[in-house]
């Protein structure tokens, strides 16, 4: 039971995710491709590395929030 909510979990997480899935690389980029859209391939590609690694990609994902607000704080200090 424990096994089958993670994945759902993790799936779920993965198609809600989709469209920011630059926020969950190796910090936050630009985005280099389209994010609208995009193919039925590249959806299902996300969703299952989601799947089974969800909780690691949420604490990229607030690292990189954290590297995004103070990149931010420090432009509003300079100007």
């Amino acid at each position: 039971m424990y096994i089958a909510l993670f994945l759902f979990l993790g799936a779920c997480f993965g198609l809600r995710t989709y469209t920011h899935r630059h926020l969950f690389s190796e910090g936050p980029k630009e985005i280099e491709e389209s994010v609208e859209g995009g193919t039925f391939l590249n959806r299902l590609m996300w969703m299952l590395i989601c799947t089974f690694l969800w909780p690691i990609m949420i604490l990229t994902g607030i690292h990189s929030l954290w590297i995004l607000s103070k990149r931010q704080a420090d432009n509003i200090k300079n100007t």
